[in-house]
Formats: C-alpha cells, structure tokens, sequence
C-alpha cells in the first residue's frame, strides 16, 4: 500500500492585511533597534566600570603587597625568604586573575584561595570530631546531663551557654548546679548540700541560676535518715553522689573523664573561634585558653614524668589548628610556669614542625633555654642521666644528639661535669661518637670560646628576645666564668644593643626565675653605672638619659624607668641623684 505524500497549504495574506500590519511590524522594529543599542551602550559603560575596579584592585593589592613586605623584613632572617615568597607567589595569581576577568576569559570558577580552603577543611575536620569527643564523654558516665552533652552534637555554640559554661565548672570542681538539683530533686533535695556560693559578706544575694551546690560530708547518713524524697530519686541522687565522687578521686577512671571533657572543651573551644574570626581576638583563644587546656590535658596532679601517650592526644588536638603560627602560639604560652609544665613546652616545640634540626630558631633559641631548664643553677645540683633520658626520649632521635652536645657545653657546672653527665646521658639513650665531639670543642682557646658564648647573646638580642631570656642568658655566663673580662665583654655586648633594649635588660638583670635577687647582681650592676657615668661611655650615657627623660615624659610612673632608677640607686646611690636630676624626676 503505497503511502501518500501530504502537503500542507498556509493561507496567503492579502494585500490588505499586509498593509495593515506593516506600520506595527516597523514600529516593533524600530523599538527593538533603539533596545539593543542602549545595551550596547550600558554593556560599554558596565565594561569601563569593571576595568576601573580591576585596575584599582591590581594597583591596590600591589600597595599590599608592598606594605606585608616592609613589615616581614622585620622579622628573623631565616623566616624571611620564605615570607616573601608567600607574597610574590599570591601577588602572581591574583594579577593573573584579574588580568584574566578583564580579557574576558575566565570560564570556570575563580579557585578558591588556598588559606581558606585549608580553613573550610579545618571547620569540617572539627565538626566531624564533636560527636565521637561527646560519646566518649558520655560512655565513661561523667557527672554531667546526657540530654545536655548530645546538644552540643548538633548544636556546638551551645557549649558556651551559661548553663553549660556552669555544668562544666562544677564538673571540675566536684559540684552541682542548683538548678539542676531542683529540676531532677526538687527543693526537699537542699537540706543534702552546702551552698558553695552564697556568702553573707562577699556575695549576699547572688543570682538563683549562678549558685552551685556541694555535697555535705555526711549525706550518706542523710539520706539513710531522710523519708520526704520518693524512693526513685533517692536511687538517682545516690547514684549521681557516686558520680560526683568518683570524678574527684584520684584514679583512672576519673582522669579518663577529665581527659573526655579537655579534649571535648579544646574542640569547641576551636570551632567557635573559625566560626567567629571577625570577633574573636586569637591572642585570646591561642595565648590562654588553648594552652591552659594543653597542660590540663597532658599534666597529672601527682605525676613527676611526662607520658608519650598523652603528648600524643595533645599534639592530635593542636593538628587542628590550621595556622602555624597559632599553633606555635599555642606551644610557646604553655608552662608559663616553672616545672614540669615548662618541660612540655620544650617537649612540644621540638616535636612541633618539620625540619627541626636546620631550624635556627630551635638551634639558637629552644634548645638552650631546654639546658638552662634541665639544668638548675648552682648550687643545685644537676639531674641524673636517667631523668635527662626520660625526657630526651620524647623527642625526635635526630635532636637528641643537639641537646646532649648543648649539655655538654652547658656553662652552669663544671666542663668536666658537664662531659660526663653528657656521655652518660648518650649511654643511656644508646647514641654514641661523642668523645671526639667532646674533644673537638675543648681544643677551643678560652678567647675564641668566649667570644662564641657573648656571639649567641648578641643573636638574642638582635632577635629582639624577651629581655628576662637574654638577662638570664648573660647571668649564666657570668656565673660560669665570673671574671672581670667577663663582665667587661657583658657590658660591652649591652652598650652594642638599642638603648630600650639595655634598660629592659638592666632591670632583669638582677632577678632569677624563683623570685630571689642573684648574688653577683650588686657588683655586676655596680661596674655597669661605672661605666655607664665615665666619660668614656658619654655617648651612651646621654641615650640613656634622653630615653629615660621621654619615659617620664610620657609616663611618670613607668615600671621600667621606676625599676631601672631604683637599681642604680642600689649600687650607686650618687650616680642615680645624677640621672633623676637630669631626666627632671624626683629621687625615689
């Protein structure tokens, strides 16, 4: 069956019709016409803009640029040059940007700065470690509510809520909220605590959700006493009493809890920082909450040793911190006291970063403060290899070596000593090779050795250390080597640095880490105001005098120029008569 082609006839528009819709037609024309040339004209007009911004963009990231330069040659020559290259590469890419979106030619999506992908992978690491921290802390059954806990899985900022922030510090302190206790007992429950807030003269009348409560010392003989409270809460409150005091005895399974709740705090603690960075300072978060939580983490009330195991959890946690130099700050604020919190500090810094052994910073700085801390003064005497052993041991083997030959040079005892204790100390960690090391430094003349020790001085002082870093740095040399061309070579060392830079260190001079004045302090400070006032040293007298008289210009009750006027006033009472008179300040 053969298949028919079908053709379809339009009806011809006649010439009437014609007519009559072609004054429409033009006119449609006309105004499509006069449409596309205004958009060709706002298309040129938008195009001028955007080549303006991007100029200024280009132009002012350039001034940037320049600005971030001037102030990373301030910092240590060593860091310099990586710095710089951070700058010059970012400056590239954003030019090739920019030059890209003027011609046109970008298609894909700008990539997204490498800071804040880093930043986005951090948020999300951290969010994903909320929920097992909160299981953790609710599988070894803490003292505090699991509705409360499991809130912060899907809700995180809760943990800085009041109720929370109080929940926690009562967790630490062995205590309770009152209002929980009211909402889980009732007020029949309060005749078994002791209000641990209220205070007739220091806190009268405090606010009704800030109050916590203590258990008293004989509540088992209360309850056993008590017929008002319901026989289910008498079971839940000696159970929660349980808990209570099983978080505050001193056993495993209370430091595993305390251990849930830091690392739980140390998370959140993060996370609302990289959530809040436009309000949140990082001098705050880095400087004081982080490293508190740190040696918290890390340190035992009763310990005497640092354990592998909890460094490690520490050093998991500072893996967090996206920036290295936050996490430095961290490391570098922690043990602002003496002790075994020091010694993690130190244990931390050399085991945070890579390439630590070429590090300049570690090589001039960390690892000789390590020997002036392991190392006490005379006349205490110097540790045990073994002890030395227990703590070389948790750091990196190919650093081991360094503080062993650090030890063996170390100006606070005797070289003999000081050889000794190092050869043990690499018998006992199974390094070897230090006999020609040992003698290869003792083939030193004395001068070229004293030059060597006043040469790391003055690095420290060019880096700008902390002035108490570079006091202490002078002290054990004189200590170790108390002559009088060694105080002459400390004294010329000073008059070398900046003249703010020798008032600091003038005014720590004197004072040792426990808060007791140096022996040699009266007569090494006593040579100095000599010196300072003899007309040989005039041109560094009259810096000090103008620095000193801007000082109480601008302040008259400056701690350094009170400090440093009272110390001369010590030693030489004429010679500070001499300088208060000149500064134009009353004698103290």
């Amino acid at each position: 069956m053969a298949h028919e082609t079908v053709i379809l006839k339009y009806p011809v528009a006649s010439v009437e019709e014609v007519q009559k819709g072609w004054h429409e037609l033009n006119s449609r024309v006309r105004q499509l016409e006069a449409e596309r040339g205004a958009l060709e004209q706002e298309n040129k007009v938008l195009r001028a803009l955007l080549e303006r911004v991007i100029e200024h963009r280009q132009k002012s990231h350039s001034e940037l640029v320049l600005l971030l330069s001037g102030l990373v040659s301030r910092l240590p020559i060593n860091d310099i040059g990586l710095q710089v290259s951070k700058l010059v590469e970012h400056n590239a890419h954003v030019s090739e940007v920019c030059a890209a979106l003027a011609k046109g030619k970008v298609e894909a999506v700008v990539s997204q700065p490498a800071i804040l992908k880093a930043l986005e992978q951090t948020r999300r690491e951290l969010m994903a470690a909320v929920k097992p921290a909160v299981e953790a802390l609710i599988k070894l059954d803490a003292p505090l509510e699991k509705e409360m806990l499991e809130s912060l899985i899907a809700h995180p900022e809760k943990f800085f809520a009041p109720r929370v922030v109080r929940a926690n510090r009562c967790f630490l302190k062995g205590q309770l909220p009152k209002e929980r206790v009211l909402r889980e007992f009732g007020e029949e429950a309060l005749v078994f605590f002791n209000d641990m807030t209220t205070d007739s003269k220091l806190n009268p009348r405090p606010k009704p959700d800030e109050i916590v409560l203590g258990f008293k010392k004989d509540f088992a003989a209360l309850l056993q006493q008590d017929s008002t409270l319901p026989a289910g809460k008498r079971q839940t409150l000696q159970a929660l009493y349980e808990k209570v005091q099983g978080s505050k005895a001193s056993t495993e399974a209370a430091r595993a809890q305390r251990i849930a709740c830091f690392r739980l705090s140390f998370i959140l603690e993060l996370l609302h920082y990289y959530e809040n960075q436009n309000t949140e300072a990082p001098d705050v978060i880095f400087a004081q909450r982080l490293p508190a939580l740190v040696e918290q983490l890390v340190l035992t009330g009763d310990a005497d040793s640092l354990d592998d195991k909890l460094i490690a959890q520490a050093e998991e946690l500072l893996a967090f911190v996206s920036s290295t130099e936050h996490r430095l700050m961290v490391v570098n604020n922690v043990g602002k006291g003496d002790g075994l919190a020091r010694t993690l500090k130190y244990v931390l810094r050399l085991r945070t970063g890579k390439d630590l052994e070429h590090d300049q910073v570690v090589q001039s700085e960390v690892i000789p403060e390590l020997v002036r801390h392991l190392i006490p003064a005379a006349p205490q005497k110097p540790p045990t290899p073994k002890s030395l052993a227990a703590v070389l041991r948790l750091i990196q083997p190919e650093l081991q070596r360094q503080i062993v030959r650090a030890i063996m040079a170390c100006e606070r005892i005797r070289l003999e000593e000081a050889q000794a204790l190092g050869r043990a100390l690499g018998q006992e960690l199974g390094l070897g090779q230090f006999e020609v090391e040992v003698k290869t430094s003792a083939t030193l003349s004395p001068e070229v050795e004293r030059q060597l020790a006043w040469d790391k001085i003055k690095e420290l002082i060019g880096r700008r250390a902390d002035p108490a870093v570079v006091a202490a740095a002078i002290r054990d040399r004189l200590h170790a080597k108390y002559e009088a061309e060694e105080v002459k070579q400390s004294w010329i060392t000073l008059i070398e640095a900046d003249v703010i830079s020798l008032i600091r260190i003038f005014c720590q001079l004197p004072y040792l880490a426990n808060g007791k004045t140096d022996p040699i302090a009266p007569a090494v400070l006593e040579s100095y105001v000599s010196r300072l006032t003899h007309e040989k040293y005039t041109a560094v007298y009259t810096k000090v005098v103008n620095s000193l008289r801007n000082m109480f210009k601008a302040k008259p009750d400056s701690p350094t120029l009170l400090n440093f006027i009272a110390l001369v006033k010590w030693v030489a009472p004429e010679a500070a008569g001499r300088l208060s008179h000149e500064i134009g300040m009353p004698l103290p």
